[in-house]
């Protein structure tokens, strides 16, 4: 497939934050904003994980919520090595992060953020056969350009579901257990 522009990839699916504090940004979320409940997901390091093509082993943590049509995820980084988590890719004052796009052709979306003038910062393995790319689609000569960075998940097989018990679970959702942790 060939996608003509990032916009072709797909539509935003989540929004993504890494606040400074992350349990208060939790409390955030599900208490002002009332948003949730949030799914936590622990220890990820994703397979063959490269940060500007040097393998990497960032390890993190992320909450997953719905709030309407869109997923929201807070990210925390677990140990100390260069990521997009921290340093220059970090937006002032906890701004957005990134957004995310779905896509079932990973390679198509590279070829198109690398057509577009692109830079792959992250890429790895999600699951047994899914695949992610965190792409700074600024213009050339200004990355890093965090307001700019884009996630292209191709979703392992049954990511539908999970993803699919998230907004179940925000539906009517009554404040109760507002972190929930996953496996």
């Amino acid at each position: 497939m060939t996608f003509s522009s990032i916009s072709a990839i797909g539509k935003p699916m989540q929004i993504a934050f890494v606040p400074e504090d992350f349990d208060a940004a939790l409390k955030h979320w599900t208490q002002a904003m009332g948003v949730g409940p949030f799914f936590v997901m622990e220890n990820i390091v994703l397979e063959n994980g490269r940060f500007l093509g040097a393998p990497s082993d960032c390890r993190f943590t992320i909450a997953l919520a719905q709030w309407g049509d869109v997923q929201i995820e807070l990210i925390r980084q677990d140990n100390d090595v260069p990521s997009i988590y921290r340093g220059d890719y970090l937006p002032a004052g906890g701004a957005m992060h990134h957004v995310c796009l779905l896509t079932d052709d990973i390679a198509g979306a590279r070829a198109a953020v690398e057509a577009g003038g692109g830079q792959i910062l992250v890429e790895g393995k999600v699951g047994a056969d899914g695949a992610v790319i965190y792409a700074d689609c600024g213009p050339a000569g200004t990355q890093p350009n965090a307001g700019a960075i884009v996630e292209i998940l191709q979703p392992a097989s049954g990511s539908e579901g999970f993803f699919a018990m998230i907004a179940d679970a925000a539906k009517g959702w009554d404040g109760s257990d507002p972190v929930r942790r996953v496996g």
